[in-house]
């Protein structure tokens, strides 16, 4: 599987590893635990298979043209009940055009994940794997509040294959 992620600026980076140290702190579910070298705050776009032949240089100009991207993080939900803490992303203009485009590009990969296609995408950073909705209210509270801004300024493919990531911009 590859995926394509939007990084987040180093202020926006900070915000979400604040909150994973809290929950872990608090002895809640956290993605500080998982210390492997590609973990950090993203946002997915999409998933697919594998990347058809040329597709990563298409993605790379989309970025190179389309990134910086402004955001806010909204509520701190946990998505389908029983699975990932999520502090939503607030979609912009911007954001959706994006998702949208990425989707263009990637119209003739195999495997596209639906759950990340327009109209059924949930943008969001992921503090959590495995969250029940039992400790939301903790989870919210722990997590203070906070509503922080910054931008997505890189992107990035994740290889679950063999855990590598590959850059898709000269940024982030």
């Amino acid at each position: 599987m590859r995926t394509v992620e939007l990084v987040c600026s180093p202020g926006l980076d900070v915000a979400v590893r604040v909150v994973w140290g809290r929950l872990a702190a608090a002895g809640l579910p956290s993605l500080a635990r998982n210390i492997h070298p590609t973990n950090r705050p993203h946002l997915t776009l999409a998933a697919v298979d594998d990347f058809p032949p040329g597709v990563a240089h298409r993605l790379a100009e989309l970025f190179d043209a389309a990134l910086p991207v402004p955001v806010t993080l909204g509520r701190v939900v946990v998505l389908d009940g029983s699975a990932p803490l999520v502090w939503l992303v607030r979609p912009t203009p911007a954001l959706t055009a994006l998702h949208a485009a990425v989707w263009d590009v990637l119209a003739e990969a195999d495997g596209q994940r639906p759950w990340h296609a327009p109209g059924e995408w949930v943008p969001h950073l992921s503090l959590a794997l495995r969250f029940r909705d039992a400790g939301l209210r903790r989870a919210r509270a722990v997590s203070g509040g906070q509503r922080p801004a910054g931008d997505f300024v890189g992107a990035r493919s994740y290889d679950g294959t063999d855990r590598t990531v590959t850059p898709l911009t000269r940024l982030g």
